[in-house]
């Protein structure tokens, strides 16, 4: 399959110029004979593609090359690519593993867009790489419905590709339900997680892993990241949705090492970097090469971030990882460095955009829950819930929180994460907390992905949660893939209505729980 790129309207005279030599080889008249340049073979890409953060009027667009080469794509708002735009983007070096991404602007609201994606040689102008296509829906302008899906937790525990178990196949119950983005809740690797090549389950019965030289010890280069990222695109299951369905990725403690924060030197054998934040730097930057997110000028390892998803919805991504104190005890009196979870500046940076919200949903995407008690050892805490009582530790920031939210009447903030390998509907209640300066919300968990499962884990009652429902292996811990206990999150909101309805689903998509959430001031 050949493809023929041209230079249509919408591209930028820089553009043009800038690609004007991978272009060259492609647009030859008949007859004209071409440089006699060495051959060095076409580009190949065999992570496929991906696009994220989109908005009204653009989307980030991904893929990866296999050697020094240039990113072309081309987009149109049918799959014939009829008038189809042709933007030259930018090239794939060793610096970034051969990773590119490229920022789609001037895109219609609501529309959904074709794309298809080919890396021109830089050793051969003539070697351009067979296209691989994708598709996506922008933002809409106007109130039509709108859905995603979320969840976290891939190829942890040892858990990794099982060919013969037909893969990640999670992604493609999620890739059926067709949702407009998925938001990955974190956990987007386990760069701390080696996967050998079998497992022997229980019943005796042998899981097959794929394996990979990066997977085979715990990741501490910036190859070794990189190869983590990697190896989830290896899942046909995962190429496939990324192709159709943007990803909008937020990460945790697994892309770097368990429970990890940032002043944290490691005690652990099996590393020899001991110093976290080297590690955590590391991981950063792989992070982002390897997901299509849109990074900030000023700040370009920043994750926290809000994308605005047309009139019915604003997503709010945190960083509870990069801007924490130490692990302790988490049983502070009185707020302060010590006590950071969100940190400073990502706080004030949380309520500005809160109040400045117009949406009527705004979804708060956290990579940790608030009310299950997650510990770092005997006497360490993960998040912050610390057990029952009044506000103390890291419970400083949420209280501050809810209280601005409650005092601005910030209406309609739902939470939703993953990160505790089960599935719970937590409904946030005044009446029933420690803590009352609050207004009721609910909290929704769903995952793993393609990882061990546990649970369920104890709740702390500071801020009032019920568990409204879970599912959970119930005592048992690191349950295969094979029991079924994967889970996912479907959140779809209704246009006329601006009703949410959020449905928990299975490893098949199979709806477990649901409930529908009117906007504040609606019956």
């Amino acid at each position: 399959m050949s493809i023929v790129l041209r230079p249509t309207g919408g591209v930028s005279r820089r553009s043009v110029l800038r690609g004007s030599l991978a272009s060259s080889a492609l647009l030859l008249a008949p007859g004209l004979a071409a440089p006699a340049l060495a051959r060095t073979g076409r580009p190949e890409i065999a992570h496929g593609v991906q696009t994220g953060d989109v908005t009204r009027t653009s989307g980030m667009v991904w893929s990866r090359a296999d050697r020094p080469s240039r990113m072309i794509v081309e987009w149109a708002t049918d799959e014939s690519f009829r008038n189809a735009r042709r933007i030259v983007g930018p090239a794939a070096l060793d610096v970034t593993d051969y990773t590119a991404k490229l920022d789609l602007t001037g895109l219609p609201a609501g529309e959904q867009i074709h794309y298809r994606v080919a890396f021109a040689s830089l050793a051969d102008d003539k070697a351009v790489s067979e296209p691989v296509t994708g598709r996506f829906r922008t933002a809409p302008a106007d109130r039509r419905s709108v859905s995603f899906t979320w969840s976290g937790d891939t190829a942890g525990q040892g858990w990794g590709i099982n060919e013969d178990f037909g893969g990640m196949k999670i992604y493609g119950a999620m890739h059926r339900d067709a949702p407009d983005f998925f938001i990955h809740s974190g956990d987007t690797i386990y760069a701390d997680g080696p996967i050998k090549p079998e497992v022997t389950l229980p019943d005796g019965s042998i899981w097959k892993n794929v394996v990979i030289p990066e997977k085979a010890k715990v990741a501490e280069t910036l190859a070794e990241f990189r190869g983590n990222f990697r190896y989830n695109l290896m899942d046909a299951n995962v190429r496939a949705m990324n192709a159709e369905v943007p990803v909008f990725a937020q990460w945790d403690d697994h892309e770097t090492v368990n429970n990890w924060y940032p002043a944290e030197i490691l005690d652990r054998e099996e590393y020899t970097e001991k110093s976290v934040a080297l590690l955590a730097a590391r991981a950063n930057r792989a992070f982002h090469e390897y997901f299509p997110t849109r990074q900030i000028a000023n700040d370009p390892e920043r994750i926290y971030r809000k994308v605005e998803y047309g009139p019915l919805l604003d997503v709010f991504f945190l960083d509870m990882r990069s801007y924490r104190g130490d692990n302790g005890a988490n049983d502070q009196a009185q707020a302060s460095d010590a006590t950071a979870f969100l940190g400073a500046e990502q706080m004030r940076w949380l309520k500005q955009a809160l109040l400045g919200s117009r949406a009527t949903w705004k979804v708060i995407a956290a990579d940790m829950p608030i009310g299950i008690i997650v510990r770092d050892g005997k006497t360490a805490f993960e998040n912050g819930a610390n057990g029952n009582g009044p506000v103390r530790g890291r419970e400083h920031e949420f209280a501050d929180l809810l209280r601005f939210i409650r005092d601005n009447d910030v209406q309609n903030t739902v939470w939703v994460t993953a990160d505790v390998h089960y599935t719970a509907a937590h409904h946030y209640d005044p009446a029933k907390a420690q803590f009352k300066d609050f207004k009721p919300f609910w909290e929704f968990v769903s995952g793993p992905l393609n990882a061990g499962s546990f649970g369920p884990g104890d709740m702390d009652d500071t801020f009032g949660p019920e568990v409204v429902y879970v599912k959970s292996p119930e005592g048992r811990a690191n349950l295969s893939p094979k029991e079924g206990l994967q889970f996912y999150g479907h959140a779809a909101i209704d246009g006329e209505s601006e009703a949410l309805t959020v449905t928990l689903k299975d490893l098949n998509g199979t709806a477990l729980w649901s409930t529908t959430l009117m906007p504040e001031g609606r019956v």
